[in-house]
């Protein structure tokens, strides 16, 4: 039997990606739309409701406006824009996350998580359920990432040589510095916080591949913790998982002279985790592909789970 699939919006990075994925399996059906009648909603209507799954890698409101045109109780949606991601009647995309799994099998509605969001929460949660950080602790992070998370538009900025050159697009850049970065509500409700933490993301001039660093201080935790508990914490929350891998507490063999390698991941739907730490003083680092785990990747993941795939099907580790 073979399952029909419908993207909404192809186009982007996302999208472009799903197809990808979604060409190489046998039992799925993929489901094209005239691309001239592709912001038609009558025409849009017809094939989300005649899909078993809808990818919807859409903006927010067009996302929005894509759910409300589907009547057919048997299409399942998998959403990939920010919309829904906190809404309780979505299941959250992120099967490690315990008891997640059997959520995401039995729902119609679920929506995969922002790429920085993933490490965030795969880090920060396990070590909240354990006792280890407390909900209040003031959490910090920052990551770096390819320029593909900045979708279409930042793509043909970053390969068009004279825009990079007039912009100094060659080093890497900060942004979301009033602190609004869109991922911050699914990063506290997820990750168990009780208040968002300070996220600042950094766009780099290379094409994909993310880093999330979270800091911690063990004197400003409930015991005096060090990194090495963090790692055993975290070690033990993923031991069984197929996709998320903590590396060895001594991790200097994964480094180049000293230096993380950020792409290593890259073409993967595998999330690397690394602790890191001297004294009081923890580092965790999560490394995955912003393309694969973070957005294209987990959606098939979450695609081969509701439709009772096997969860790897067309997915490299």
């Amino acid at each position: 039997m073979k399952y029909k699939v419908f993207v909404d919006g192809k186009d982007g990075t996302t999208g472009l990606k799903l197809f990808e994925y979604l060409s190489r399996l046998s039992d799925i059906e993929i489901l094209r739309i005239d691309p001239g009648k592709r912001k038609d909603p009558e025409e849009r209507s017809k094939f989300l409701n005649a899909a078993d799954i809808a990818f919807l890698c859409l903006p927010d409101s067009a996302a929005k406006e894509a759910v409300s045109l589907v009547k057919n109780e048997k299409t399942k949606i998998i959403n990939a824009s920010t919309a829904f991601r906190t809404d309780k009647n979505w299941a959250f995309g992120l099967p490690e996350l315990k008891n997640q799994r059997e959520l995401i099998r039995t729902a119609s509605r679920v929506s995969v998580p922002g790429c920085h969001a993933t490490g965030l929460i795969l880090t920060v949660r396990p070590l909240i359920e354990a006792g280890i950080l407390q909900k209040d602790y003031p959490v910090t992070c920052y990551s770096v990432t390819g320029y593909t998370g900045a979708g279409k538009s930042g793509i043909e900025e970053y390969e068009n040589p004279e825009l990079a050159a007039a912009k100094n697009l060659h080093v890497p850049r900060h942004y979301a510095l009033h602190l609004n970065h869109k991922h911050l509500p699914e990063m506290q409700l997820y990750s168990g916080l009780l208040y968002e933490p300070l996220f600042t993301p950094i766009k780099a001039n290379y094409a994909q591949g993310i880093a999330m660093s979270v800091p911690l201080i063990s004197r400003s935790l409930p015991k005096n913790y060090s990194a090495k508990d963090v790692h055993e914490v975290l070690a033990t929350y993923f031991e069984s998982e197929r996709f998320v891998r903590v590396m060895p507490f001594d991790s200097e063999a994964y480094l180049d002279e000293g230096h993380f390698l950020i792409t290593e991941c890259n073409n993967t739907n595998r999330l690397e985790i690394f602790v890191f730490g001297q004294n009081d003083k923890i580092n965790i680092i999560s490394r995955y592909d912003n393309l694969g785990k973070g957005a294209s990747g987990a959606a098939i993941q979450n695609m081969n789970l509701m439709l009772g795939f096997d969860e790897g099907n067309g997915l490299a580790c």
